[in-house]
This record gives structure tokens, C-alpha cells and sequence, in this order.
């Protein structure tokens, strides 16, 4: 496929454009626009992607505050190639590294952490409450990995451990990942669970923890539904993967949110004291500042 490199600097350099990046970016619209175009100028197959699906997971990025470098492990862009729509579009995937960054922020958690299991180190295992006793071995990094394990303890003092056997990673993988399923070597090999088995390992154990027993914040809740998606001016779309359980968990949450807030506002409007002060209504323009400009 032929480069769009050309394509993508004419887009991001179009006035139109760099309007837009400066009224939901602000002040960092200027290291925006200079660390992606030196993300996407490093890297030939990023400049085969759509240049609009690219600025789309940049934005994501840029939103959650984490930084788009892959030797860093916070979050990443990576080339999807498209087969039904004959295009290669930008992913945006999360690191281990950015759900520990985001479960930092939100003041939550005391201690957080995640490991490779080895051969020979599980003394004990609780298969009720998931916690582990574990037992030194020598020369630990010589020893076969088994599992990952994920650690949190809040500040209110609740603690969880999960645990998940590489089989058990690896099913995982397979069922949600297109590319890494994959029967043809060129199509897996490009997978980031071939790239990085031990880096997609740790996120996906402690993604599910954190999903599963932790309190979300909003920014963790966007992390996970925007995680392994093409971001579009209509939303996430899922083109790699399923969409995961523990995503589905936090989509289910989110409009039960939704779904409580629209009540609430119902029952507001049908109040006699709220009848003279109709909900008002969102400028006409609104949602075109929600969406890069077409070319």
C-alpha cells in the first residue's frame, strides 16, 4: 500500500485543522501536533494508516494525558489493516504502564502491580479469594513464566489478586485478537501479542482486575473502551478485536449511567418547579466541534 505521509502533514498542517486541534486541545496542541507527526514520519507502516484515524487515537492520548511512544509503554498506535474496507487504519491501544499511570491519579489505590509468574513459585493458591503464597527460587529469570499476576490494595483497605496461567492469556488472545489468530504468518507476526507477549499479558491481567474490582474513574472507563479501537468522529469501532468482556463490563456500566442521568433529568422537567425553566438546549454547532473537519 502506498504511503500517505504526503497526505497526512497536508491534514494536520490544514488550517481547518489546526483550528480544530486548538479548541479541544488548547495549549497542548503545539506537542501534540509535534510528536505525532515525528510518531508517524518514524514509522512507515503508521503512514499507510488513514491520516484522520491517526489524529483521532493521537487525540485519545493526548486527553488521557499519556504519552504516544511505544519505548515508553503508556499507549500506542497501531496499523490496523482493514480487509473489508480495503484501508489501513490507526488503533489506539493502552499499556500496562497507562493503567497504572491513570489508577495513580485518581487517588484510589495504595499499592498496584503486576508480575511475571515463574516456574515453581506458587507455594499456595486460594481459588475463593484468588490470593497467592509465593516462595523464592533461584535464579528466577532463568525460570519459565507460568502465569501474570496483578496486585491492588485501595486506600480503603480492600485488596485483590488475580491470577491467570499463560494458557489461560493465551485463549484470551486468541478469541480477542483477529491478528494474532490469525492462519497467515505475515498477518499474526504484525500482532502485538507476537511483538510483545509479556507487555499484552500484564495489561490484559491487570485491565481485568482493575475493571473487575476496582472503582473506575472517568478516565479509566474511557482508557477501556477506547482501548484496541479505531477511533472515529462517531465513536470507538472495534475492527481487531471483539470488544473484550471486561469492555463490555464498564460499556454495561456506562449507560446504566447514562440511562440514570436521563431519568433524572425526565422526572427534573416533569417537576412543576422546573416546568418554567425548560432544559436548555446545545448550540447548533456543538457537535461539529466534536469531529475533525472532512477532506
Amino acid at each position: 500500500m502506498s504511503s500517505n505521509l504526503k497526505i497526512f502533514n497536508e491534514t494536520i498542517s490544514n488550517p481547518r485543522t489546526q483550528d480544530y486541534l486548538k479548541s479541544v486541545l488548547s495549549e497542548k496542541k503545539s506537542s501534540f501536533v509535534n510528536n505525532l507527526t515525528a510518531l508517524v514520519s518514524n514509522n512507515t507502516k503508521l503512514q499507510e494508516c488513514e491520516p484522520l484515524s491517526l489524529m483521532y487515537a493521537g487525540i485519545k492520548a493526548t486527553a488521557l494525558n499519556l504519552p504516544l511512544d511505544s519505548n515508553l509503554g503508556f499507549a500506542y498506535v497501531i496499523p490496523f489493516k482493514n480487509n473489508k474496507e480495503h484501508k489501513t487504519e490507526a488503533q489506539f491501544q493502552m499499556g500496562y504502564k497507562g493503567y497504572i499511570q491513570l489508577a495513580i491519579r485518581s487517588g484510589q489505590f495504595r499499592t498496584i502491580n503486576v508480575i511475571k509468574v515463574k516456574e515453581g513459585e506458587i507455594k499456595h493458591r486460594d481459588m475463593l479469594t484468588g490470593d497467592i503464597e509465593f516462595e523464592p527460587v533461584e535464579k528466577r529469570e532463568d525460570k519459565k513464566t507460568i502465569g501474570y499476576a496483578a496486585f491492588i490494595r485501595l486506600t480503603n483497605g480492600f485488596e485483590k489478586t488475580l491470577y491467570m496461567t499463560c494458557g489461560e492469556i493465551e485463549k484470551h488472545a486468541k478469541r480477542y485478537s483477529q491478528t494474532y489468530s490469525s492462519k497467515n504468518d505475515y498477518i499474526r507476526s504484525s500482532s502485538k501479542w507476537t511483538t510483545d507477549f509479556d507487555a499484552m499479558a500484564e495489561k490484559t491481567v491487570l485491565k481485568r482486575i482493575l475493571s473487575k474490582y476496582a472503582p473506575l474513574s472517568v478516565e479509566m472507563k474511557d482508557a477501556v473502551l477506547a482501548d484496541q479501537s479505531v477511533i472515529t468522529e462517531h465513536g470507538q469501532k472495534y475492527v481487531d478485536n471483539i470488544q473484550d468482556a471486561d469492555a463490555e463490563d464498564v460499556t454495561e456500566e456506562v449507560e446504566e449511567e447514562k440511562k440514570e442521568k436521563a431519568n433524572k433529568e425526565e422526572v427534573e422537567m416533569q417537576s412543576p418547579a422546573k416546568e418554567s425553566k425548560p432544559k436548555k438546549e446545545a448550540p447548533k454547532d456543538e457537535a461539529k466541534e466534536q469531529k475533525l473537519p472532512d477532506f
